[in-house]
């Protein structure tokens, strides 16, 4: 039962179940997208470190390494993935010092990978592809398996998360692998159900500047299903374990135990864990009967207005939950931008779609499409969006209806309790008209350790005219004006802020991402933009193919 529950949580992308109509009303019609099938094909991983030609100047005190993730292997013998998030784990890392860089990558040697790679054919069901049945067994044995636990998969292709000193990739299940961040070597399999009693943990932790670490994960028991806050303390030296100490902060009982809602990160500010409860379901029963109806874990999910979004806020250093909790309209989101105190209230920046969610085009028969089929996909797609909601601290019970309770002059959010009790909320938007050209903003970051939990100006995402990042974009929250880098062939993934040193302003710093091309004619890059003017200082161009990427993060080395 466990396994299968585990499984559950290696859900990156959903299921749209959105009418065409109301989709259309937040993705305006585009056509003549170009073809971008080979960005999702397979790749040879490159072990060791290569050369790239530089073009402008790599800044000489930008020092350290930025390890990507991402799917870069999607079949094993004559068998073939469904969706983007099926392939196998590839990370890479550009090496950057003294104003040269290196590329290398490896695949990650999860039991996944290796189980397939051996029998050369799907052995472990990812979330949008469910494995066959081994042909090598009886009719009788390939029927009895039907009713066997599933495999859950290993394939940690979201992310790099940091622990103390040790440096991990993960998915959403219940395992991480520890990796070397320098040769990107797989060292170990971590199980959080050694440690904590959940049955998983999102791929975006949070960190404090100690080096503790929160994150949020589900568990399944005769309590009913729970989202758990968790705790990883900082150490003060060294030590093997680097997980031991975790603790489970609080738990917070979901509403619906047969249909838990999704979530793929949270929020955080200095005192507080903001956890939003959304009409993102997963309908459990048929996670457990999807071995025999042959449905892959991606079926089981489905989008459910008749839920309010629900925004629940824990004290992270008490446990204590908030007894208010706060509703809003039925919306989807998958990545926080920030979230601070601020007079005696939460600010909680997102990124949101409006209505449902668009993750049900991103299977790899979708993605190798080209001319108008890969046009009319597109069009269907929801656009995200960055929101910013409020949430007072200390509620008044005998504050009047339908008065607005925020504050905050610096923004229209608005927070009203309605005569049933419920405290509603509305959102800002942190965007004028002009986000729209760039197709709306996905993949956000700020300067994290600067800035994460504290009031800030700017945020930084890639800008999606297509299924993929067409664009860089600077927030700025103040003017609600962007600025925008784009190159046509080109598509930029995730940015990652880098901070000057010594630096004493917010935008002080540069911008790196790895931009990817569909083109054999044009080369992958490292891009360095200067965060305050959006201009590119220089590139590293890679002499390989590389797909494209999810998440990662900077190590910086010592000056």
């Amino acid at each position: 039962m466990d396994f299968i529950l585990s499984v559950i949580q290696n859900i990156p992308v959903l299921k749209n179940f959105v009418s065409k109509e109301k989709r259309q009303l937040y993705s305006p019609t585009r056509t003549g997208l170009e073809c971008i099938a080979p960005l999702f094909q397979t790749v040879q991983e490159t072990p060791q470190p290569t050369s790239t030609q530089i073009t402008g100047t790599i800044p000489v005190w930008i020092k350290g390494n930025l390890l990507r993730n991402g799917p870069g292997k999607f079949e094993f013998g004559n068998e073939s993935y469904n969706h983007w998030f099926d392939g196998m784990a590839l990370m890479h890392k550009f090496t950057i010092e003294n104003g040269c860089v290196t590329y290398m990558s490896r695949f990650l040697e999860s039991n996944s990978y290796t189980i397939n790679k051996s029998h050369n054919r799907i052995v472990v069901s990812e979330f949008g592809t469910s494995a066959m049945p081994d042909p090598c067994k009886s009719m009788f044995q390939r029927f009895l398996s039907t009713f066997e636990l599933p495999e859950p998969t290993d394939n940690g292709n979201i992310n790099f998360l940091k622990y103390n000193s040790d440096y991990y990739v993960s998915t959403e299940t219940n395992v991480i692998h520890k990796v070397d961040p320098e040769t990107l070597e797989t060292r170990k399999k971590v199980d959080w159900g050694n440690y904590i009693a959940v049955n998983s943990a999102t791929a975006h932790p949070h960190y404090e500047q100690d080096g503790t670490a929160y994150n949020m994960g589900n568990s399944y028991g005769k309590m009913g299903t729970c989202y758990n806050i968790i705790k990883v303390p900082a150490q003060e030296s060294e030590a093997d374990d680097t997980l031991h100490g975790a603790s489970v902060v609080c738990s917070i009982p979901a509403k619906d135990n047969m249909k838990p809602s999704y979530y793929h990160s949270f929020g955080m500010t200095e005192n507080y864990i903001v956890f939003i409860e959304q009409p993102l379901k997963l309908n459990i029963l048929k996670i457990l009967t999807s071995k025999i109806s042959g449905a892959s874990i991606l079926d089981s999910f489905i989008w459910d207005p008749r839920y309010e979004t629900i925004f629940h806020v824990v004290n992270k250093h008490t446990g204590e939950i908030n007894p208010v909790t706060f509703h809003a309209q039925p919306f989807a989101t998958f990545h926080q931008i920030n979230a601070f105190e601020d007079q005696g209230c939460i600010v909680l920046d997102i990124c949101c779609y409006a209505s449902g969610e668009p993750f049900s085009a991103y299977k790899l028969l979708n993605l190798r499409q080209s001319g108008h089929a890969l046009d009319e996909i597109y069009n269907e797609l929801p656009k995200l969006y960055p929101w910013r909601f409020v949430f007072p601290l200390n509620i008044d019970p005998n504050m009047s209806h339908d008065v607005d309770m925020n504050p905050l002059t610096y923004t229209t959010a608005t927070v009203i309790k309605k005569v049933d009790g419920k405290v509603w909320c509305t959102h800002e938007n942190l965007y004028d008209n002009t986000l729209d050209d760039v197709g709306g903003l996905e993949f956000p970051s700020i300067s994290y350790y600067k800035y994460n939990t504290k009031k800030y100006r700017y945020f930084y995402g890639c800008g999606f005219r297509h299924f993929v990042g067409t664009s860089l974009i600077k927030m700025d929250i103040d003017t609600k004006k962007l600025m925008v880098w784009q190159e046509d062939g080109f598509y930029p993934s995730e940015p990652v802020f880098i901070p000057c040193p010594d630096s004493n302003k917010e935008d002080d710093g540069v911008i790196l991402s790895v931009v990817v091309t569909p083109h054999q004619d044009k080369k992958t890059f490292l891009l360095v933009l200067d965060a305050k003017n959006f201009t590119e200082i220089g590139r590293a161009e890679v002499p390989v193919h590389v797909p494209y990427l999810l998440h990662g993060i900077f190590v910086p080395r010592k000056h």
